[in-house]
């Protein structure tokens, strides 16, 4: 299987989360080693936990890729590791990021994060897509 269609799996598990989390964007993550899916996950219902924070926990995912359709997040309200450190501290060597993140507590500070921390990153695969899934979201957040 190829980028896209690693992509394509974790927008369609977000896919069916959108309307079930709140407030929070519904995020597909699906983490691959040696071409074959190792973990993926979406976000919970009611916006907890997040789709990297549940795949991570499914798998030793150390040198693998994770295919996300948001940009994890940087900063968590409720004090917890964020999305970007989880993904640094599980060992992933590379990821694939759909849609920037306009929340403050992303807002490229994830990927950021992520390169500082030697991890690989690519933005911008099916984009448009990962937005429309969660338009509301990218709406409220990129309005002044």
């Amino acid at each position: 299987m190829s980028d896209l269609e690693f992509m394509r799996r974790a927008l369609s598990l977000a896919a069916a989360g959108v309307g079930q989390t709140g407030d929070n964007p519904s995020v597909g993550c699906v983490i691959v080693r040696d071409g074959a899916v190792i973990a993926e996950a979406r976000t919970g219902d009611g916006g907890r936990p997040h789709a990297e924070e549940r795949a991570v926990a499914l798998a030793d995912v150390r040198g693998a890729t994770a295919y996300v359709t948001l940009e994890p997040c940087a900063k968590r309200t409720n004090g917890t590791a964020s999305c970007a450190d989880r993904l640094i501290e599980a060992g992933v060597a590379r990821v694939v990021i759909a849609a920037s993140d306009p929340h403050p507590f992303a807002s490229g500070v994830g990927v950021e994060r992520l390169r500082a921390a030697g991890v690989s990153v690519e933005t911008g695969l099916l984009a448009s897509e990962a937005r429309q899934l969660n338009a509301d979201f990218h709406r409220r957040w990129t309005q002044s």
